[in-house]
């Protein structure tokens, strides 16, 4: 497996200043791991992947003209919003679901997947971003994900939510702009958080370089059908396109590894 299969990358000459990834684009297993033990009907559910995810973060990518990078496997495989020292990297157990390939793994096993796929995904964003600053364009950063209507039995309101910590240029004109529309229920770090050190791929690659930055958090519903992922793809667009037109957003980016706080 190469370097390049951990990932896709999409539109990478667009022209709006703007990087969208998606970490949990996929519910595909490398072919030597099948399905790590886990009956193939569990891997179309949310702890294989995050549902619609995918479409939504290719429709935004052509409608906002910018470059989009998603990951090409399996959360289950190695989850690649989290810091590999964390306990859910390779989880052993999701939504009370057990990993049977994940348990005990041999320590080559675990280097294998950190090599071929969540390395490479990661070098693949810092590239990109590097690119655009080497033009001369200040990328803002944004995660694209879904969420399940349920957690347990606990209905989830939320329509969409909008994840960050520390900077709030571009989440609060973004919440602001939703919440313009009828009827929408919109998270501020909702259902799940972007704080510090919960969300890894927002925290390693923007927060860190002192980019504007957020994370999308749709409902699953919502994008089950073309229709939606339309809807979904035009509403998010807007919303940031809007912020984008804030020259705030265009700040100086600091030294890499540095940050803002």
């Amino acid at each position: 497996m190469s370097a390049a299969s951990a990932f896709e990358l999409l539109n990478p000459d667009g022209s709006t200043p703007v990087l969208l990834v998606c970490d949990h684009a996929s519910r595909v297993f490398p072919e030597h791991l099948g399905t790590l033990g886990v009956p193939e009907p569990d891997t179309f559910e949310h702890i294989a992947w995050d549902i619609g995810a995918a479409e939504l973060t290719r429709g935004l990518s052509a409608a906002l003209d910018a470059p989009a990078i998603l990951c090409r496997w399996s959360r289950l495989v190695v989850d690649c919003n989290r810091r590999l020292d964390h306990p859910s990297a390779i989880p052993v157990e999701s939504d009370r679901i057990a990993i049977p390939g994940n348990i005990g793994i041999t320590a080559e096993d675990r280097e294998w997947r950190i090599r071929h796929i969540h390395a490479p995904y990661h070098t693949a964003i810092d590239t990109q971003l590097d690119i655009m600053l080497a033009r001369g364009s200040v990328p803002a950063f944004v995660s694209v994900h879904s969420f399940t209507p349920l957690m347990g039995e606990v209905a989830r309101p939320w329509h969409v939510g909008v994840l960050w910590d520390k900077d709030e240029r571009m989440p609060k004109p973004v919440i602001d702009s939703l919440r313009r529309v009828n009827g929408l229920h919109v998270g501020d770090n909702e259902p799940y958080s972007g704080r510090h050190p919960t969300d890894y791929t927002l925290h390693a690659h923007a927060a860190v370089r002192g980019l504007a930055y957020l994370g999308f958090e749709v409902r699953q519903d919502l994008l089950a059908t073309p229709g939606g992922i339309r809807y979904w793809v035009g509403l998010l667009e807007q919303a940031v396109r809007a912020a984008l037109a804030d020259p705030g957003m265009r700040a100086g980016p600091l030294p890499h590894g540095a940050s803002r706080s």
